[in-house]
């Protein structure tokens, strides 16, 4: 790899970043306001994903429960990608596909919120996982790319979709895991005071 090829993916990644915050920073403000009036509320946040959305939402919950910069109590976040022995006994005795659902089913309360990312919008357990949400009466935030694929079309009026703009993968999880901070940086803030 060459010094400018280097060089061309933080420029590509700056412009993608620079696009997606037009786009997106109206959507995460009130994706802030939903978690907040959840966590506030005595609810929690489910997040899910697969691959690098894993990591994702596994990070995202513990700045949740941890912390993110400031120092603060606790919030509650489940990363439903976390137990390989709930995952592989889900994923052998009934299917790959429900291993979110079916924890969803048995820990999401109405109030809850699930995140559900998912790079291409298309993973079969997340789309699962939604639509188990939806009968628990949770919320529903989406971090999706490529349009949002399967899951922009499950979602209605009262959910809220964070779709990163662009078709390539790198760049929309970067946008994703930059959503994330702003998530948690807007829970500190609204929590706290500004900084």
């Amino acid at each position: 790899m060459s010094i400018e090829s280097i060089e061309q993916h933080f420029l590509d990644s700056a412009d993608h970043t620079r696009q997606a915050a037009t786009l997106m920073a109206p959507h995460i403000d009130a994706a802030v306001e939903r978690m907040v009036a959840a966590l506030t509320s005595g609810n929690k946040i489910l997040a899910c994903g697969n691959g690098g959305s894993a990591a994702d939402a596994q990070r995202f919950a513990a700045e949740l429960i941890g912390r993110f910069e400031r120092e603060r109590p606790g919030l509650a976040a489940i990363a439903l990608t976390t137990d390989s022995s709930i995952l592989t006994a889900i994923g052998n005795d009934y299917d790959f596909s429900v291993v979110f659902a079916k924890q969803v089913e048995a820990l999401g309360q109405p109030g809850d919120i699930l995140l559900a990312l998912s790079t291409s919008g298309n993973s079969a357990n997340v789309v699962a996982a939604i639509q188990a949400a939806r009968q628990r009466d949770m919320s529903i935030i989406a971090l999706t790319g490529k349009g949002g694929g399967r899951i922009a079309t499950l979602l209605d009026e009262f959910d809220i979709h964070l779709c990163a703009p662009g078709d390539r993968t790198a760049r929309i999880q970067e946008v994703h895991l930059l959503t994330l901070h702003c998530l948690c940086d807007g829970i500190d803030e609204a929590l706290l005071g500004e900084a």
